[in-house]
């Protein structure tokens, strides 16, 4: 193995980084916790958790309608998230970001309201074969409803769109694109810009499911110029049921609500309702303030480290866990495509991925196991799961020794 297994930069101390995330100092079965399932969710920093803490301890009220204090300061407080965020992807306006539980959600709300809006009977809609089910489900029901047509980017095996192939789609029946920014498998990162250019030749809006992309690329949806983007909390090092919507203002002022109620009105009356300007028509009741707080608090984070060292040590990383594992005998990597973020999916000739995935875990190793809600993805390669390493920023070299050791063992053990 490398004996240089510590990446040093002089903006990034990979030490001091691992002492800001309390559950890393935690040991399972036993062994030191190597935590390698960050592309289902990532941990949290001290900064995040203090932050969702001090907002219940100290500012619990809620937001928009109150007129005593705790009220009006926490309506700010979360109007500074919203910019904070807004900032982070570049955003041209604040009312452009919505707060959703996640990416899931943000999806749902789009396919329901761009749907009932702009999609028709023949219509057509495209995804790509490595979708997350999240970014396929709600355009399938979409189809179903409306009786449009899904239609499908297929790739090469190195885990590639075939950009041919998608511009073959690409019709005046196309309304709406809907692709991932990075495979959840696959690590693949997709060229958005020309998918949404192409797109655009033709008038065809684009959603990008940011969910894996966020913690590990900058994002500038004014120079992507997306029309919607998506991302969930807890992938980008904030709570669960936290997440957002970025989508132009033009799309989002002629959608109709996705939800109703409380928040999101001007004036109700039994015979017709004036509903919100943006952001407040699409966030229906009383909205998850810890989430909003904890997510600024924690771009605010990945911030001040800077994502170019965060992108750079996570491709250092990621070369060094791909060189060791194509050591191993049996060992096939699924998904190699030339730019790739930190995910490295692999399977072991002969045997179970969960089996390996439970004896890892005896060896405080965790790696998530099975198809990783991306079955289309996987019955392209003829598979049922597959084993998933993801990295972080917060993981060093010295955690790929020590699973690339428990994997050797793991598999002596099933042989």
């Amino acid at each position: 193995m490398n004996e240089a297994k510590t990446i040093t930069s002089k903006t990034f101390d990979i030490d001091k980084i691992r002492e800001d995330f309390p559950i890393l100092t935690r040991k399972i079965n036993g062994k030191p916790l190597i935590y390698f399932d960050n592309a289902a969710t990532a941990q949290k920093p001290q900064v995040v958790i203090d932050a969702i803490t001090h907002y219940y301890e100290y500012q619990n009220a809620n937001v928009h309608r109150g007129v005593h204090t705790l009220s009006q300061e926490m309506t700010v407080e979360y109007e500074k998230a919203r910019e904070t965020i807004q900032q982070h992807l570049n955003a041209k306006h604040p009312h452009e970001i919505i707060f959703t539980k996640g990416a899931t959600d943000a999806i749902n709300l789009v396919a329901h309201s761009f749907g009932k809006k702009y999609i028709s009977a023949g219509d057509e809609i495209i995804v790509s074969v490595m979708e997350h089910h999240s970014n396929i489900l709600p355009w399938q029901m979409l189809c179903e409803e409306k009786g449009a047509v899904l239609k499908v980017i297929p790739i090469n095996d190195s885990g590639e769109l075939l950009m041919d192939e998608y511009k073959k789609l690409l019709n005046e029946k196309t309304k709406i694109v809907a692709v991932t920014h990075i495979s959840n498998v696959l690590g693949t990162i997709n060229p958005v810009k020309e998918i949404i250019d192409l797109a655009h030749e033709k008038n065809i809006a684009v959603l990008i499911d940011g969910a894996q992309s966020v913690a590990h690329t900058m994002v500038d949806v004014q120079k992507l110029d997306c029309d919607f983007y998506c991302f969930s909390g807890h992938k980008l090092f904030g709570p669960t049921g936290s997440g957002v919507l970025y989508g132009k203002e033009k799309y989002l002022n002629a959608m109709p609500p996705y939800q109703v109620g409380g928040g999101t009105i001007k004036t109700v009356t039994f015979e017709k309702t004036e509903y919100a300007d943006l952001p407040l028509k699409f966030e229906a009741g009383t909205p998850h303030l810890a989430g909003g707080i904890g997510l600024a608090a924690a771009i605010n984070y990945v911030n001040n480290l800077g994502i170019e060292n965060i992108a750079a040590y996570e491709k250092e990383l990621l070369e060094y866990a791909t060189d060791e594992l194509n050591k191993i005998e049996g060992v096939k990597i699924i998904g190699t495509a030339k730019n790739k973020a930190s995910v490295l999916s692999f399977v072991v000739e002969g045997i179970h991925n969960y089996d390996l995935g439970v004896l890892l875990d005896t060896q405080g190793v965790a790696v998530r196991t099975g198809h990783h809600c991306a079955q289309p993805l996987l019955q392209h390669y003829n598979l049922q799961g597959v084993i998933r390493a993801s990295f972080a920023f917060y993981n060093t070299k010295e955690d790929v020794d020590v699973f690339i050791v428990a994997l050797n063992k793991s598999i002596q053990r099933i042989k």
